[in-house]
C-alpha cells in the first residue's frame, strides 16, 4: 500500500483575506511567499506554503493536501484510491511548487490533495508573531466517526493511535502522535488546527505575545493525556480554533509500537489504547475545555 508521509499545507476559506493574512503574518508569524487575486500562500518552513486562504462566504477548512515518498508512483497511489470505488482528479500545477496532485473527497466532504513531489522552498523564520515550527495537525467534528476513521486508514495508509471511547479518534500517519483527529458529532465543521512550537518556553512566550496582542487563550495551558502534548488555545479572527503545542508523543518505530518513553507517561510502554472518558485524558494538569468545546 503507498500511504501518505506527512500533511502538506491546510486550505481555508475566509469571508476576509485580508484580516486572516495579517492574523498569520503579525500573530502567528508566517511568511506570506505568494499572492494572487484567487489565494494567498503561507509558509513556515521549508515547503513553499502550510496555509492556503482563499475567499469564501465562510470561515471553512476545505482542503488537505498530503505527500506520499517523492519514490512512490502517483499514478499507483491514484489507482489504489479509485480501487475503493473513490472518483478521483488529476490536476497539473494546481499550486505553486507542485507540478502533480491527486484530488478526492473524503467522507465528510472535505478534499484531500496528494502530491508525491514538492519544490522546497526554505522560508528564513520570521522575527515576528508566535512563528510556529510546522504545522502538526488538524481535527475536525464529524458525522459517523468510525466511517471517517476507516476512510483514512483504508484509502491514505493512516494508523490509529489512540481513541477517547468511541468518539473521538486520533490518527498519524508519520512518526507524530496524531496529523488528524476526528471527533463524532452532530454536523461537520473544523475543531481546530494546531502548529508546533520549540518548547515550553516558547508556548509561554507566545501566549504573553498572544494576550499583548488581544487574542486570549480559550483553553490552556495544559498536557494532554491522549498524545501529551503541552498545549494552548485560542481563536483567529475568523473565530476558529488554534493551537499551540510541544512535546508531542511520537512513534519512530512501527515495527516497535510504543510511543517514545517521557517522564510524564502513566504507562510504561506508552501504546497506542482506548482512554476512558475521562478529565485526565483531556489535560493531565486538570483543567478541562470550555463547554461546547467538542460539539
Amino acid at each position: 500500500m503507498i500511504k501518505v508521509r506527512r500533511i502538506g499545507h491546510a486550505n481555508f476559506t475566509t469571508p476576509d483575506v485580508n484580516r486572516q493574512v495579517a492574523y498569520y503574518t503579525e500573530i502567528l508569524g508566517l511568511t506570506l511567499v505568494d499572492k494572487t487575486p484567487q489565494a494567498a500562500y503561507l509558509a513556515s518552513t521549508n515547503d513553499h506554503h502550510s496555509v492556503v486562504i482563499r475567499h469564501g462566504e465562510a470561515p471553512l477548512c476545505t482542503a488537505l493536501a498530503f505527500q506520499i515518498a517523492p519514490s512512490a508512483d502517483l499514478g499507483d497511489f491514484e489507482k489504489q484510491v479509485q480501487a475503493q470505488g473513490i472518483t478521483t482528479q488529476r490536476m497539473k500545477d494546481p499550486e505553486p511548487g507542485i507540478a502533480d496532485m491527486v484530488v478526492f473527497e473524503n467522507p465528510a466532504g472535505t478534499k484531500m490533495m496528494v502530491f508525491n513531489e514538492r519544490a522546497t522552498s526554505p522560508q528564513k523564520f520570521n522575527e515576528k508573531g508566535v512563528v510556529p515550527t510546522k504545522l502538526g495537525h488538524v481535527a475536525f467534528n464529524v458525522i459517523d466517526v468510525k466511517k471517517v476513521v476507516q476512510f483514512y486508514v483504508d484509502v491514505l495508509g493512516f494508523r490509529v493511535s489512540d481513541w477517547m471511547g468511541d468518539f473521538f479518534a486520533f490518527l498519524r500517519c508519520g512518526p507524530d502522535h496524531h496529523t488528524i483527529n476526528l471527533v463524532d458529532s452532530k454536523r461537520i465543521r473544523l475543531n481546530h488546527i494546531a502548529f508546533e512550537l520549540r518548547d515550553w518556553a516558547h508556548i509561554q512566550s507566545s501566549c504573553d505575545f498572544l494576550s499583548r496582542n488581544g487574542y486570549p487563550l480559550i483553553w490552556g495551558p495544559g498536557r494532554h493525556g491522549i498524545g501529551h502534548n503541552i498545549f494552548a488555545y485560542h481563536r483567529d479572527p475568523d473565530g476558529q480554533v488554534v493551537e499551540l503545542f510541544c512535546e508531542l508523543d511520537r512513534i519512530y518505530d512501527e515495527d516497535l509500537g510504543y510511543f517514545e518513553p517521557r517522564p510524564w507517561h502513566r504507562d510504561q510502554p506508552q501504546v497506542p489504547k482506548v482512554w476512558a472518558k475521562d478529565p485526565t485524558a483531556a489535560n493531565l494538569w486538570g483543567i478541562l475545555p470550555p463547554p461546547g468545546f467538542l460539539d
